[in-house]
C-alpha cells in the first residue's frame, strides 16, 4: 500500500515513525512551510519536516494544497491512501478523492464529540474523564466523515494537556497502523457520524487564558491543567502577569472563608490557597512574566507573597 502522509506538528509524529516501523510505503510527507518561530524569529522547520529528514523520506512543503501544480504532483505519486494528522490545510475534494482507499485522518477525541482544532485542550478544560482517538474517513466537511476505529483512554482528574497530548498521539499511531491493517483486508465497516450528538473544539483564544477566581475550584483547576503546557492559564499579580501552571483541589471539609475571590487566604509549605467561589484551591507551580517555571512556595519566598493579597483585581 503506497502512503502519502500529510502532518505537520509533534503530535504527528508518532503516526509518521509507527506507519514506517509497520513497514508501509510511505511515498511522501506533506507538511506545512518553515515558519518563523519564538522571539528571535528563527526559521524552523515542522517537527514532521524534522522526522520525515531523519527518515530520508521525500518531503514536500506546498503554501497551499490546492494549487493545481501541487494537485499534479500528487498525481504523479500515485498514493493508494492519503493519511492527515494535524496538517493544518483543508483538502479540497481533488485530493479527497484522488487515491482508491480514500483519506483518513487520526483525530483526537472521540468522535462525534470534540470536532475541530483543540479537542486535547477542551476535553480537560471542560472535565472529561475519557477521551481517545477516532480514525475515520475525510469529506469536505470539519471531522465530520465516517468513523473507522476508536480507542479510549480515561483522563486522570491532574493530567495536563501536555501529558494527554503525548498519550494520544502514541495511541493515534498504533490505531493509525491497526486502521491500515483491517482496510487493506476489507475488514472495517465505516460508522456514520451521529451529528445531533457533536460538540466543537474551537480554537483557543486570549480570553480562555484568563482566570476566574468567581469560578468554582473545579473549574478553575480544569482550566489549568487544560491550558498547561501551552498556552498557559493566567491571573494578575502586583500588577504582572502570573501564570498558574499546576493546582491542587482541597480535599477537606470546605474553609468556609468569607474573603473575597481571588484572595489569597493561606501561604504553606506546599505553596499558597486562593478564595474561589466555592471554596479555596492551592497553587503549586507558577511562571512569573519574564521568568522559568517555580514552585509556589518558592516563588511566595522570592515575591514576598502574603495572605490577603488578591489575585486578578488590576488589568494589565
Amino acid at each position: 500500500m503506497r502512503v502519502l502522509f500529510m502532518g505537520t506538528p509533534d503530535f504527528a509524529v508518532s503516526s509518521l515513525e509507527y506507519l514506517v516501523k509497520a513497514n508501509y510505503e510511505v511515498i511522501g510527507v506533506v507538511t506545512q512551510p518553515d515558519r518563523q518561530k519564538g522571539r528571535g524569529k528563527k526559521i524552523t522547520a515542522p517537527p514532521v519536516k524534522q522526522k520525515a529528514l531523519e527518515l530520508g523520506l521525500p518531503i514536500f512543503q506546498p503554501e497551499k494544497v490546492r494549487n493545481e501544480e501541487f494537485i499534479e504532483i500528487l498525481k504523479e505519486l500515485n498514493p493508494d491512501i492519503i493519511v492527515v494528522v494535524a496538517f493544518g490545510q483543508i483538502l479540497p475534494k481533488d485530493i479527497l478523492e484522488l487515491p482508491s482507499f480514500g483519506c483518513i485522518n487520526v483525530h483526537a477525541s472521540l468522535l462525534p464529540k470534540y470536532r475541530g482544532a483543540a479537542p486535547i485542550h477542551w476535553s480537560i478544560i471542560n472535565g472529561e474523564t475519557k477521551t481517545g482517538i477516532t480514525t475515520m474517513y475525510m469529506n469536505e466537511g470539519l471531522d465530520t466523515g465516517d468513523m473507522l476505529l476508536k480507542e479510549e483512554i480515561l483522563i486522570d482528574n491532574n493530567m495536563n494537556s501536555g501529558e494527554l497530548h503525548d498519550e494520544l498521539a502514541e495511541l493515534g499511531g498504533e490505531l493509525l497502523v491497526r486502521t491500515l491493517d483491517l482496510l487493506q483486508k476489507n475488514k472495517i465497516i465505516p460508522q456514520p457520524q451521529n451529528d445531533q450528538e457533536s460538540t466543537y473544539a474551537s480554537l483557543l483564544k486570549k480570553e480562555h487564558e484568563v482566570i476566574s477566581w468567581d469560578e468554582n475550584s473545579t473549574n478553575i483547576h480544569n482550566l489549568v491543567r487544560g491550558m498547561n503546557p501551552w498556552p498557559g492559564a493566567y491571573t494578575v499579580c502586583n500588577n504582572e502577569r502570573l501564570k498558574i501552571l499546576e493546582t491542587r483541589l482541597n480535599n477537606l471539609e470546605s474553609s468556609g472563608d468569607k474573603s473575597k475571590v481571588g484572595t489569597i487566604i493561606e501561604v504553606d509549605n506546599d505553596g499558597f490557597w486562593v478564595k474561589t467561589e466555592d471554596d479555596k484551591l492551592l497553587i503549586t507551580k507558577v511562571q512569573p512574566a519574564g521568568k522559568k517555571a517555580m514552585l509556589a512556595k518558592d516563588f511566595i519566598n522570592g515575591y514576598k507573597i502574603k495572605t490577603g493579597l488578591v489575585l486578578g483585581d488590576q488589568g494589565v
